[in-house]
């Protein structure tokens, strides 16, 4: 039987925090960015076919925007 497991991301060499490492905020950031991909990647392909920089745009958003943000929200 195979469990599915939480990932776990560290970033290491921020000057964020006094331990220079992080692993909350990156943690949900990829969460977030793969929430956000189930939805936005499947609308940018549909929209790519009409219009194709808008649909680059929709499908890059959560790369660009949503783990960006998240990640650099949290210090920790």
């Amino acid at each position: 039987m195979v469990g599915v497991g939480i990932p776990i991301c560290v970033q290491c060499g921020t000057a964020s925090n006094p331990c220079r490492c992080k692993v909350v905020g990156p943690t949900l950031g990829f969460l977030a960015f793969a929430a956000a991909a189930i939805v936005e990647w499947p609308v940018g392909a549909l929209v790519y076919c009409f219009k194709h920089m808008k649909g680059r745009r929709i499908m890059a958003h959560p790369a660009t925007v949503v783990y960006p943000s998240v990640t650099n929200a949290i210090p920790i």
